[in-house]
């Protein structure tokens, strides 16, 4: 299902397409947000970045932010509806100049993840290389973050939050076996040593009965091997999420963890 946000940033984009000029194309995380990448939580919009190579110019249009970019050979791709839209490697590094540290991470989680990854690691930390970073040296700062497996940005959010309130970092996408070498479940977060599994979930209701009925089934399936599955909903990430880290920090302490012993 795609995210309201997004296919309000389709439209707009749209909209304006007939006006681009065969050298300009979307950028930054205009970029981002057509390919799919998560953007910053509301009340952040996404404007409409437009961008072209010197010598070209940019456009000069109410409504939307131009930019003359550094000459350089050009990457544009096709995104959705066959709009021209920046490499993902150069919308994310663009994208350091408007977002927040947390943000990029997201959105780098998303580019690498998956079977055919819009981006590598390597690539992103050589974007930075070869362009610089940017102020606050905020992409530098998120390349170590980066997690390949990721699932949804409330997933790479959650596990930041653990991070920063002194809990261990939870191993990503971990593969649950029994016994016998059987796959149980893939786990969002895991922390292996311990036995628990913290997973966001944000649904407000079951909408498809079926697929709730298939989660449950899957979540007992998880306790019976031993391990205290942990639901985070939305409400617990509200307010910088203490609810959510108190939750988890509670199952590593039953399980034995020691904030002083296993730092």
């Amino acid at each position: 299902m795609t995210e309201p946000a997004a296919e309000d940033l389709l439209e707009r984009c749209l909209e304006y397409a007939p006006r681009l000029k065969p050298w300009q194309f979307f950028s930054h995380d205009t970029a981002l947000g057509l390919l799919g990448a998560p953007l910053p939580e509301w009340p952040y919009r996404v404007r409409l970045h437009v961008s072209a190579h010197r010598p070209a110019r940019e456009p000069r249009t109410e409504g939307v932010v131009g930019h003359r970019l550094q000459l350089r050979e050009a990457e544009v791709g096709l995104g959705p509806a066959g709009l021209p839209v920046e490499h993902p490697v150069r919308a994310w590094r663009q994208a350091g100049c408007l977002w927040r540290l947390e943000d990029l991470i997201a959105a780098a989680d998303f580019l690498v993840a998956g079977e055919s990854p819009l981006a590598t690691v390597d690539q992103l930390r050589e974007e930075i290389a070869v362009m610089g970073d940017v102020p606050g040296r905020l992409l530098s700062r998120a390349v170590p973050h980066i997690r390949t497996g990721v699932r949804s940005p409330r997933e790479t959010r959650l596990r930041l939050m653990l991070v920063r309130a002194g809990l261990p970092e939870p191993e990503v996408a971990w593969i649950l076996r029994d016994a016998s070498g059987r796959q149980i479940a893939e786990l969002d977060l895991a922390y292996p040593r311990w036995r628990v599994a913290p997973e966001y979930d944000g649904r407000i209701h079951a909408d498809d009965a079926a697929q709730f009925a298939k989660d449950g089934d899957r979540w007992d399936a998880i306790r019976a091997e031993g391990w205290d599955h942990v639901r985070i909903m939305k409400h617990h990430m509200r307010g910088g999420g203490g609810i959510a880290v108190q939750k988890v920090r509670a199952a590593l302490l039953r399980a034995g963890w020691s904030p002083t012993r296993d730092r």
